[in-house]
């Protein structure tokens, strides 16, 4: 008697589910119950992508090529035969892109501060698949355990510059799953910024006050001085 298919199942035929741009790839659709002949139709983002007809219940297999980011998925399949109205889709599907991270940018707010002061260091990449992993490094020295990012955020430190070893060259590391593909950022500097001297504000306000006094001097001689001497003539 005619059966009724059963739902498709959608599987990557070479059990890849992480893939990279130009790369081939294969999906395969299959019911595991049902009267043949089926057609089986393959649709990405809800847009038919191929149709393929087959006289038996053997899987029916979709060649891709990733091109671009939008050809990870979502990805389901279609199964019909003669009885089976409206057809019985699959489960979804979606490949996992990896891309290579693009080369870190190490920044912070400012690059003079005091000893005595606390200070951050952001780092991030700006293109790459995620999770990425950063390292902060002072010289060769890495400065705190890897933290790793889900979201395309900046991965920030905070330091403490407590004596001059703190101050000089940074640097981070990005990394992800992409194999062979770790990158360095810029470099970036902590100076010393200059400390005012105590007497510095002291030396400015005597400048001032005496200032004051020779245009207090020379306003008292312009307009009482001189009219009482011409008077006196």
């Amino acid at each position: 008697f005619p059966e009724m298919l059963s739902n498709p199942r959608l599987i990557p035929a070479e059990r890849i589910v992480n893939v990279v741009i130009n790369q081939n790839v294969t999906l395969s659709c299959h019911s595991d119950s049902g009267s043949p002949p089926v057609r089986y139709t393959l649709f990405k983002h809800n847009q038919k992508v191929s149709t393929v007809n087959r006289t038996d219940l053997t899987p029916s297999l979709f060649n891709l090529t990733i091109n671009s980011p939008s050809d990870v998925g979502e990805y389901k399949c279609k199964a019909e035969n003669n009885i089976t109205s409206g057809g019985k889709y699959s489960n979804s599907f979606n490949f996992t892109l990896l891309e290579p991270i693009s080369k870190p940018v190490l920044s912070s707010p400012t690059s003079q501060a005091r000893k005595g002061q606390n200070v951050t260091l952001s780092c991030l990449s700006e293109n790459g698949s995620l999770p990425i992993t950063y390292i902060f490094f002072k010289g060769r020295r890495s400065l705190s355990p890897p933290v790793k990012m889900q979201k395309r955020e900046a991965a920030v430190i905070f330091l403490f510059m407590n004596s001059s070893s703190d101050f000089g060259t940074y640097k981070c590391r990005a990394e992800n799953s992409f194999s062979n593909n770790t990158k360095y950022s810029n470099s970036f500097n902590f100076t010393l910024a200059e400390e005012r001297s105590h007497s510095q504000p002291l030396i400015i306000s005597l400048g001032l006050i005496l200032l004051l006094l020779i245009v207090g001097l020379a306003l008292t001689i312009r307009f009482f001085i001189i009219p009482s001497y011409k008077a006196s003539e």
